[in-house]
Order: C-alpha cells, then structure tokens, then sequence
C-alpha cells in the first residue's frame, strides 16, 4: 500500500468516528424528556426532572464543540503535516531515538492541553457550577494540572522510553518486553493507585468508629471478606458528585468511599453500595478485569509490532524519517475501529458484571437499600433516566437505572 492511499484511510477513519460519534449522542439526545418509567417515578421531581434534562442538553452541545473542535485539530495537523512539523522539530534538538520521541509527544501532549484548557475551564466553571456540582477552587485546578503533566512525563515517558529502547534492541520482538513491562505496571498500580497517586491528589482518611463502620464490619464478616481498609476520601474538594470504588488485591484491598457518599445515603444505603462492590470481589471481577487488560494490552502490541517500522507508515503522516512515534500515531488511529469493537465486548462483559454484583448485594444484604442508594446516586448527579438503547450499547459500562432496578427487585419485562 503506498502512503497517498494510507492517508486516505487514516483521514476516513478520523472522520468516521467523528459521524459516528455524532450520531450517537443524536439518538441519545431524541430521548431526552422522554416518559420516566413508572419505577422511576421517585427519582426526580418536576424541577429536579426539568433540570436534570437541561444539565444532558448543555452537555449534549458542549459534546458537539469539542468534538467538532478536536476533529478541526487532527484534520489540519494531518492536512498541514504537523505531526511531521513536530518532528522535525524536535530531531533540530537532538537525533537520539529515545529523546526525540519523548520531546515529540511531550510537545504534543502539551499542546493539545494548553488548547483545551478553555474547555476544561468552562465545563468546570459554568456549566458544573450552574448546575450545583463544582466545588473546584481555581487553584486547585492549577495544581491538579501540573501534578497530571508531572505524573505523565514521569510514568508515562518512562513507559515510553523503555518500550523504545526495547524496540531498538529487539526489533519486532520488541511487544514482548513491552507486554511484560506493562504487564508489571498494571498490576502493582492497581495494587497500589490509591497509596500512590490519589494522595497527590486527595486526601483518604481512614472511616472513623461509629455506626457506619461497626455495620460496614459485621457486613464483611458475614460476607466471609476480610476488610481491614475502610477509608473516606475528601471527593467535596471538587464536586458535590458522589461515588464509592474497590481497588486493589490480597492484603492491599481497600474500600474507598466518597464523603459525598456518606453524606447523602443512609447506612443501610452505603451497605448495600458496598456489597455491591464486595460483590464485584467475590465474583472475581477485579482479577478478571486485570487479566483481560492485560490479554488485550499483548494482542495490541503484537499487532502494533507487525505495522510499526514499516515506513509506510511515518510516509502516510509525510514524516522524512521513518521512526517508531510516527508509526504508533498513524497506528492509533488505524486501530481505532479495532479499539471500538473491543470496547463494545468489554461495555458487555462489564454490565453483565454489574448484574452480578447487584444479585450479589440482593441476596447477601438487602436488594431495597441498593434500590434506593442507585435512585438518589441518580438523582444527586442529575443521570439521564432514559437513554437510547443504541447509545447503551456503545457506551455505557454500566446498565441503566431502570433495568438495574427492575433486576432488583426481580420485575420482568413487559
């Protein structure tokens, strides 16, 4: 295939998934204001309803901006030849295959953040605080975005540089130690994320004595799950949204709850969020989860190992050097109707292991107090009560409300 051709496809794909895109959030946004089905009733009120479907409308056409501004971007750096700009750039600095490409998406990463930043100013500072969630001071802003570049040159180039250094090494065999280096990488972040990295930007506190952790504790321990770590994170200090999660394996588990969360539920409410989240354990979801990130991280390297040094590739992108960044840019984006298919199969694999871990919390505790959590989950973060099954399917990792309830509380379908 010569590099005229490459371009065509690589400037179709980009396209495609902007229409495709597009369509999507259309079919979603049709469904706005539609009828709320009558187990749902008591989510919203009238005015909670009214805001809730504008809060969807304001994010629906701020979607549409950024989106159309983000393809406005790679269509001109593809057009105009910036990638080859950038590197031309930086091989100005120095020729080392290593440095040059982490100047070059450092400089890329970099830029496309200075460009979007008034994006994520207005998205955390009107429309999040219009609509009552933003509790994000601007200096926190400022420091969170320091801390992410500072995170991501650090791991990120590190990651990098090895995989390059691999790749001159070994050649095409390089995906191998790729693999087994992200492999590592994977696992002892997940074993050890919310040790590291959310105290640069949270801060946890172990949750204190009292009626929520004496009901929490002798939850586990009918449970049969040995829960040491119960810890509050301070989720208020950016917005009034609420959450809870599970992270880690073995000795390192640890349930970590949003103060929000406490805030808003009751304790019956908060256990029956937390069985569900020991219910993700039981069921083995988290170390499946792992594996199959780790299965498909391989299988991604070893396809990008059959195209990367071909020059075909950097050619495609008008870049006079043949190298491994300008390969992996052109690969990212004609792997992309790959990446969506495997996301459709793991959007399925994920819901299907909500459900369990909803039966789970059914049957070890009550199925009513998770009902009812999930409903006023709903209704603090304004959530779309009737999104379009298409829109579902595509993107959603989690079922929607109604059948998560339904589920519950064991009603069929019509």
């Amino acid at each position: 295939m010569n590099p005229e051709t490459l371009f065509t496809i690589i400037v179709a794909i980009v396209i495609f998934n902007y229409i495709f895109s597009r369509i999507l959030e259309y079919l979603n946004s049709t469904r706005y204001g539609a009828p709320i089905p009558a187990e749902l009733d008591d989510v919203y009120d009238k005015e909670k309803y009214k805001k809730s479907m504008a809060y969807k409308k304001v994010n629906y056409r701020f979607a549409i901006l950024t989106g159309t501004f983000s393809l406005a971007v790679i269509l001109l750096m593809l057009f105009y030849s910036g990638f080859a700009f950038a590197d031309n750039l930086v091989r100005n600095i120095t020729q080392h295959p290593i440095l040059v490409a982490l100047l070059f998406f450092g400089l890329l990463m970099l830029a496309s953040d200075m460009i979007n930043i008034p994006f994520a100013v207005y998205d955390t500072f009107v429309i999040e605080e219009r609509f009552g969630f933003n509790k994000t001071t601007v200096k926190t802003f400022i420091t969170d975005r320091i801390k992410s570049w500072m995170l991501g040159a650090i791991i990120g180039g590190g990651i990098l540089a090895a995989i390059i250094w691999f790749y001159t090494l070994t050649g095409k065999n390089f995906w191998i130690f790729a693999w087994i280096l992200i492999s590592i990488y994977t696992i002892f972040m997940y074993m050890f994320y919310s040790i590291l990295i959310v105290p640069l930007f949270n801060k946890q506190t172990p949750l204190e004595e009292g009626e929520l952790r004496d009901t929490i504790t002798e939850f586990s321990n009918k449970a049969g799950f040995k829960l040491k770590n119960i810890f509050v994170i301070d989720g208020s200090r950016r917005s009034t949204k609420a959450n809870a999660y599970f992270t880690g394996l073995g000795a390192k588990k640890r349930i970590v709850l949003y103060d929000t969360l406490i805030n808003d539920l009751k304790t019956d409410e908060i256990v029956g969020v937390l069985a569900h989240e020991i219910g993700h354990y039981k069921k083995k979801h988290t170390l499946t989860g792992v594996i199959l990130s780790i299965i498909q991280t391989g299988v991604i390297l070893f396809i990008l190992s059959l195209f990367v040094g071909s020059p075909v590739l950097s050619a495609a992108l008008d870049a006079s050097v043949p190298s491994f960044h300008i390969g992996l840019i052109a690969f990212g984006i004609l792997y992309s109707p790959l990446s969506l298919v495997l996301g459709i199969g793991m959007n399925i694999m994920s819901r299907k292991n909500e459900y369990q871990a909803d039966r789970y919390a059914s049957d070890m505790y009550r199925p009513q107090p998770l009902v009812d959590a999930l409903k006023k989950l709903s209704r603090k973060n304004l959530s779309n009560l009737t999104p379009h099954p298409v829109y579902v399917f595509f993107h959603y990792s989690h079922p929607p409300l109604y059948q998560r309830v339904k589920a519950l509380l064991g009603i069929k379908s019509n």
